[in-house]
């Protein structure tokens, strides 16, 4: 196995225990995958297998143009591949993708409410709503279900005007949330941070029902961490979402 294609396995592979470690799957209820542009593949953890028994060379590398896997012999990928593929051939700057269950975030998914901007937190990585898909209908339900989720999150950015770089993940009405970033340790942290900006919002909510905040404030903590303007750390952007 050619070096790249390790180091793109290693990677998706620790993203995955990220998710893991910071408490965000249970059972084997997520997955997270990281794709090589200039070769048309993708690497996913592969379907229903314990976090127990990862290795890297478990996960599953397909193409990014058909989603066939390219490696003779090699492990089913997740069952949401289809919905990874169909997010990076929509959002062309990101390097990867993370799917959870995570307690808070579904809470919100199967209320089928966004999560309000609310706080600094919110706002210091995700510039606004986090945005929940539409109801996905009888036939999409019956059809490429995976495929047609992704792309029910793609027709919500498109038709609601949000730029994928500045929201960094959805939820998916009733089922949970997508996180993605530059690469895959990225969509691992903001599904970290997704989740519990989700758990401030819902307790916030029950304090206080009258939302979201100002929205010059929102404006004020992700500019101070995105975009040419950023003075936020060391470098100017946090060294996650490089």
């Amino acid at each position: 196995m050619d070096r790249a294609l390790l180091n793109l396995k290693e990677s998706v592979f620790e993203a995955n225990l990220a998710l893991v470690e910071h408490g965000l799957v249970f059972c084997t209820w997520g997955n997270a995958s990281g794709v090589d542009r200039e070769r048309g593949l993708m690497a996913i953890k592969p379907s229903g297998v314990s976090y127990q028994e990862l290795t890297p060379e478990m996960m599953v590398v397909v193409s990014l143009e058909t989603g066939a896997p390219v490696e003779v012999g090699s492990l089913k990928p997740s069952s949401d591949a289809p919905t990874h593929l169909v997010l990076y051939r929509n959002f062309p700057q990101i390097g990867g993708v993370a799917h959870t269950h995570s307690t808070y975030a579904v809470a919100w998914s199967q209320a089928r409410r966004g999560i309000p901007a609310v706080g600094t937190t919110h706002a210091d990585y995700f510039y606004g709503e986090i945005s929940c898909t539409r109801d996905m209908t009888p036939a999409e339900i019956r059809g490429d279900y995976e495929t047609e989720t992704g792309s029910v999150i793609a027709e919500c950015f498109r038709e609601r005007n949000i730029d994928p770089l500045h929201i960094p993940g959805v939820l998916v009405a009733n089922h949970g949330p997508f996180t993605w970033g530059a690469s895959p340790a990225a969509a691992a942290h903001h599904a970290e941070v997704l989740e519990e900006v989700a758990k401030m919002a819902f307790l916030t909510a029950s304090l206080n029902p009258r939302l979201p905040m100002n929205g010059e404030l929102v404006e004020k903590h992700f500019s101070r961490k995105h975009g040419a303007g950023a003075y936020y750390g060391q470098g100017g952007e946090l060294t996650i979402d490089n």
